[in-house]
Order: structure tokens, then sequence, then C-alpha cells
């Protein structure tokens, strides 16, 4: 019995009785059923005793009636997955108390303490309650084999077997406490990855159709303006509208993907574009020696067609600055705006746009006096791995 109590693999569960408990009886519960029944083995000793005496039946009625409460006290720690701590020990004690109560009559009754010593370290969350309740157990039957002078071979079952198993699976429930904690703080980080993703797309899916489709409004009510005075023009509106369209559902695919930017100078482009079709006059000034890391790239082009976007939308501008410069081993982008300012409270857009650039060691910079000034600074320098899968 004490060479079963060796650990086996990660996940397999032992194939002996309460000796080699590796795991709670909770887990080996719901993952392993049949080992809850192969541990009954050990409960063939209970009945060597009245076999080899030839026992009357009424012997055998008393021996059955211990082994038919045992059973319930056992089955009732593996079924009653949810059931509190003090109900578990209530149980335990029962079991403990059946083998004190039989074992004068039956020294096979010894099984019953090994399985109570056995169970107590995994009802138990202290390893020092642990010890202490088997302790209490084995002083009680010790008193006990020795007041009625039970057979030696009793005295190395019922209480130096029984204190080798119970010392032995309080180990053994320290590491499935540990185990359980880190599978608690496994599920935790992989939910927290999930909800840092779920609002990462719906961050890229607001900046992506959140421009295209103001671009697709603007220019839309632009051809409905000019359907009788102009309709030549109206029409190019309406197939840019068209092109528009189709450039959105090509950058939702690539935003599934991770590709949503074409890159910063093409973004420029079409935030001048935008700009102008609102009729608001644009000066662009952009380094042409800045070579940028793709991260970055992509934040910065995200950034500026959110900018646009709002510029387009709320700021009633008539003149808009967009400026892309080297400074201090950074990049700078400005944007800015003749506009009627804002509230100072940043929006859904904004807020995805200043985790983005801080989440690169960058900085975000919003002034609402005299227009709008969105100014945003990022290290050149490639992020670390930690960070870019961020």
């Amino acid at each position: 019995m004490a060479g079963d109590m060796r650990q086996r693999g990660k996940g397999e569960c032992p194939d002996v009785a309460p000796a080699s408990m590796q795991q709670s009886m909770i887990v080996i519960s719901a993952r392993k059923p049949w080992a809850t029944l192969l541990w009954l083995a050990y409960l063939f000793f209970f009945f060597i005793q009245p076999a080899t005496d030839h026992a009357t039946a009424r012997q055998w009625a008393i021996t059955l009636l211990g082994a038919s409460i045992f059973l319930v006290l056992y089955f009732s720690l593996f079924l009653g997955r949810r059931q509190s701590r003090t109900r578990s020990l209530l149980h335990i004690g029962g079991i403990a108390l059946l083998g004190l109560a039989y074992s004068p009559f039956n020294p096979g009754a010894s099984t019953f303490i090994i399985y109570a010593c056995a169970f107590v370290p995994f009802a138990v969350g202290s390893d020092l309650l642990a010890m202490e309740l088997i302790a209490g157990i084995l002083a009680v039957v010790a008193v006990e084999a020795w007041w009625t002078h039970l057979p030696w071979w009793y005295w190395i079952y019922g209480v130096g077997l029984a204190a080798v198993i119970g010392g032995s699976n309080i180990y053994f429930a320290q590491r499935n406490r540990a185990l359980s904690r880190l599978r608690m703080a496994h599920d935790e980080i992989e939910h927290l990855a999930k909800v840092a993703e779920r609002e990462r797309i719906a961050r890229d899916l607001h900046d992506v159709l959140g421009h295209t489709l103001s671009v697709v409004i603007l220019k839309s009510e632009l051809a409905g303006k000019l359907m009788d005075r102009e309709p030549e023009r109206a029409g190019k509106e309406i197939r840019e509208v068209e092109q528009i369209a189709r450039q959105a559902l090509t950058e939702v695919r690539e935003a599934i993907r991770g590709y949503r930017s074409q890159g910063l100078a093409a973004e420029l482009a079409q935030a001048k574009s935008t700009l102008e079709t609102a009729g608001i006059a644009v000066e662009s000034e952009v380094s042409a020696s800045l070579k940028l890391p793709p991260l970055q790239e992509s934040v910065l082009s995200l950034a500026v067609r959110e900018a646009v976007t709002n510029v387009v939308r709320h700021a009633q501008a008539r003149r808009c600055r967009l400026q892309v410069a080297r400074q201090n081993g950074s990049c700078r982008l400005e944007i800015q705006d003749d506009g009627r300012g804002g509230d100072s409270l940043e929006g859904n857009g904004l807020r995805g746009m200043r985790e983005r650039v801080e989440t690169l060691g960058g900085s975000l910079l919003r002034s609402t006096g005299g227009g709008t000034t969105l100014t945003i600074t990022l290290p050149l320098s490639e992020p670390k791995d930690d960070q870019a899968q961020s």
C-alpha cells in the first residue's frame, strides 16, 4: 500500500484505494468516476474476519449494516461536490466513528480509519489543520486499541498505515490546491485576453467603418444636392461612393485578418481627399525621409482616419492642417483645425486611439481651445514582443 502512494503522471487518477489520493475527491469524481468505485476494494478487509470466523447471520447483518453506512458516507463525499467543508468533515467523522465502533469486534474496521485519514487533507484548506485532525483521530484510535487489547497488526494498519497515508495526502492535497489556483488563474487570463481582443476588434471596426461611412454619407449628400444642377459631378460622386463602399468591404476583411492599414502616406492622401470633399481647405506637411516601423505606421494611420472623421463630422472647420515629422527620436503627428472645438470628454474613437498609442509607449494630447489640436508622439523604435502582442 505504501508503494501505491507514488505520484502518477499529470492528469491521471490513481488506480488504488484512498491510500493514493493524488487529486482532490471532487476533481477525481468528476473526471474519473471509475476510480471512486475502484477504491472500494479496500472495503474487502472489513469482511475478512466474519468470513474466517464463520460469523452467524446476526453478525453478518451487523457487518453489512456497517458497510452500508460507510457506503452512504463515502459516496456523499464524491457526489456532493458543492457541499460545505463542515458537512464533508461530518461525513469523514462518521467514517472514523464507524471504525472505532466496529474495531473491538472486527479489527478489519481499521480500513475505515485509513479512509478517514486519507480524506481529511482534501476536506480542509490548511495543512496544519489537516495534521491536527489526523493526529486527533489516531490518538483516539490508539487509546481504543490499547484499552480493548486489539491485536498487534491492528496497530500497524489502524495507526501506522493510516498516519502514513494521511500524512502523504497532505502533500497531494496541497499540490491539488495549487493546481486548482493555477487553473483558475489561467482561466482568468484567458478570459481577460478574450475581452481585450473583443475591445481591440471593436476599436478597429469603429475606426474603419466610422471613417468610411462618414465619407459615404458626405458624398451621398453632396450628390443629392448636385443632382439637378450638376448631374455629371453628381454621377462622379455616386461612383466614388461605390468605390469607397467596395474599399470599406476590403478594409473590413483586412481588419479581420489583422492587416488594416495600407500605409500612412495612403491614409494621409485619403484624408486630404475627404477633407476637400467636405469643403475644408487642407495644408499637409509630411517628412519625405520619415520611415516608420509597421506597427507605429498602422497606429498613426488609424489615428489620422479617426481624427479626420471627427473633423468632418463635428468640427465645422474651414481649414485643417496635417503634419507628420521626426522629433527627438520620435514621430510627431499633429492634426489641427479651426473649428468650434468641442467637449473635453473622450468618445470611443478617441479613447481607442489613446489606448493604441499608449500601448506603444507614446502619448496623445488633445487641445480644444480655438479649434481642436490633436498631437500624437510615438517612439520610432520597435516595441518589445510582449507590447507588440497587446
